[in-house]
């Protein structure tokens, strides 16, 4: 499938970064315009829960197959003990019963080029029931029949709702399987993650969990003036995480998973999980998993090649910071932030704690580059939660967007009688480093446009090309506030390439191969990478497809797919100005599949795909 982007205009590498400089909009708030008319309802009435003020995820994925991104939002309830919505601070927007809201985008490209974006509300059409305290989604096809899954996480028991594909009426839609597949978990999740760990072709389940909070036993916590505040997670124990693993289908059966996590040497090591990340973190062929802690240790799970897993974070130089200490771990991204062909890592954290850059060596081995990298001194006044890497000119070189929001009381906007005072401005980071190689990053928040001058209470992000112009927008979830969708104002000015990569299934269907790096090579310029993947940020799911900025050159001698079984393929002449999908097998070997050293060879593989 290709998806064509017509009226493309090539303009120099940097025509688009001078956006910045003279104060023009980067990014254009497009939600209410098109028809997102989403508002988070947290469930606060005054109790300062310790859960209101977390927030929660969203998710940019394509439900029906039709090439454009949909967007599904994940909603609160009412909290406290005989509350009921009479009592709520912020009355909610969307009528009774609550529940979370999937949104199908209708783009039109219209024959001159001009996209018109418009969302329609399905949540009723699809069967989505999900009316839990949610906090987190993720996308993935666990059973591999083309069709994209989703799993929400909550305050309480979690749901997997299975993608039936279109009905009779021709209405995709979703049912509940939870219980049918084994992956209910009824403790207080945030981060999740769909990776296939020991390679069998089935897509395996993570699920972060945070703290042991329930409402009935709430603590009463109190700021350094003794005035009443909002707890932090050390004032409750941490929660153990799960894996989940898929067992697959066989003959008529469906599929279901088996709960994993001491068998594959999970159990015993966790913390208040917000983040979490899978990638082939050094370079052996597995695929690995990063799980970032709020105020603990974060662990870096080797993959051993036997369905087991070490953390090696300590040893890595990823559990803490450089100076040794544990941060407030919210959002996390793993990508090649330098272009060197590994992946590297990137956390928001509290304020008065810096975001951290670890770049790795390509053996699992990191290095703190905050300082370096211009991201740290920036970040200090902020409470970053979501994030996104993102080339938003189309240089060829990463920028990043992070979205901000305090966890304790701003007591100067109390003073003023604001109810939650919570709120702070996001912030945009320009890439001005001289090549893709040089990491160094200068804030440009100031100059990005009006978007940046609110000022809310911002948590996840999801990342993805949702007008299919060739730069990537974004979509964001304020707690207790309105959607935001970020319409790009700039890339698409500068030559890009766009990739989706995918595996064939049994029977003709795909599936996204996350987890795949993809290397564009050009002459005269340098080699860049992007990783396939939906996971990452705070609790949100984003694009598949990579999407490269070419800045001033428009001229690409090889795209090489690196699959996560080992296998190279390559592929020449591919259309610059489109997205390209690239299928596992259909493109030509470059030289043989390396073989793995994570560990031994792998037994027990289960039902063929």
């Amino acid at each position: 499938m290709r998806l064509p982007v017509l009226g493309i205009v090539t303009l120099l590498a940097g025509l688009a970064a001078s956006h910045a400089a003279a104060g023009e909009d980067i990014f254009v708030d497009q939600a209410a315009a098109t028809g997102l008319d989403f508002v988070h309802f947290n469930g606060m009435s005054g109790g300062l829960y310790f859960s209101e003020m977390m927030g929660q995820g969203v998710a940019l994925f394509d439900y029906d197959n039709d090439g454009d991104l949909d967007a599904y939002m994940v909603q609160g309830t009412m909290i406290g003990e005989g509350k009921t919505i009479a009592d709520a601070t912020f009355p909610p927007k969307h009528p009774e019963p609550l529940t979370d809201r999937l949104y199908r985008n209708d783009l039109e490209v219209r024959p001159d080029g001009t996209r018109v974006l418009k969302f329609t509300d399905v949540t009723e059409e699809a069967g989505i029931h999900a009316t839990g305290y949610g906090m987190g989604v993720i996308a993935g096809d666990y059973d591999n029949d083309g069709w994209i899954d989703l799993y929400i996480t909550n305050l309480g028991p979690n749901q997997l709702l299975h993608n039936l594909g279109p009905d009779a009426q021709g209405h995709v839609r979703f049912e509940d399987v939870t219980k049918e597949t084994g992956t209910g978990d009824p403790l207080w999740g945030v981060p999740a993650v769909f990776f296939d760990y020991d390679g069998d072709g089935w897509l395996d389940l993570f699920v972060g969990n945070y703290v042991d909070y329930r409402v009935a036993t709430d603590k009463a916590c109190y700021s350094p003036a003794g005035a009443r505040d909002y707890c932090g997670p050390a004032a409750y124990h941490p929660e153990p995480d799960r894996l989940f693993h898929n067992l697959g289908a066989s003959g008529a059966k469906p599929v279901r998973f088996e709960e994993t996590t001491a068998k594959a040497g999970l159990a015993g090591d966790f913390g208040s999980a917000l983040g979490a990340t899978a990638s082939d973190f050094d370079g052996d062929g597995d695929t690995d998993l990063y799980v970032a802690n709020d105020g603990m240790a974060n662990q870096l799970w080797l993959n051993q090649g036997d369905g087991t897993f070490s953390n090696e974070a300590l040893l890595g130089g990823c559990a803490v910071n450089q100076e040794g200490q544990p941060e407030a771990s919210m959002g996390v991204v793993a990508d090649d932030f330098d272009s060197d062909g590994d992946v590297d890592l990137f956390m928001t954290h509290l304020e008065r704690e810096t975001n951290t850059l670890y770049l790795n060596d390509g053996t699992g081995l990191f290095e703190d580059r905050s300082q370096q990298s211009g991201l740290a001194t920036p970040s200090w006044n902020n409470t970053g939660f979501g994030v996104a890497l993102i080339d938003y000119d189309n240089d060829g070189k990463r920028d990043l967007f992070v979205a901000n929001g305090a966890v304790t009381l701003l007591w100067d906007e109390v003073a003023k009688g604001d109810t939650y005072a919570l709120h702070q401005r996001n912030q945009l980071y320009h890439n001005v480093g001289k090549n893709p190689h040089d990491v160094r990053f200068e804030e440009v928040t100031d100059q990005a446009g009006d978007f940046f001058k609110l000022s809310e209470v911002s948590r996840g992000v999801a990342m993805g090309d949702v007008d299919n112009d060739g730069d990537d927008d974004l979509l964001m979830v304020n707690s207790a506030g309105p959607a935001r969708l970020l319409i790009n104002q700039v890339g698409q000015k500068n030559p890009w390439i766009g990739f989706r990569v995918v595996e064939e299934l049994p029977d003709g269907g795909e599936r996204d191969a996350l987890g795949a790096k993809v290397e564009v090579i050009r002459d005269g310029a340098p080699t860049v990478w992007r990783v396939v993947r939906t996971d990452g940020s705070y609790a949100s799911s984003g694009d598949p497809r990579v999407l490269f900025g070419l800045g001033g050159g428009d001229k690409v001698r090889e795209v090489r797919v690196h699959w996560p079984d080992g296998g190279v393929e390559g592929w020449s002449g591919l259309p610059v100005g489109e997205y390209s999908t690239l299928r596992k097998g259909k493109g030509t070997p470059v030289g043989p599949a390396p073989a793995k050293t994570g560990g031994p060879a792998k037994t027990g593989s289960r039902a063929p795909r």
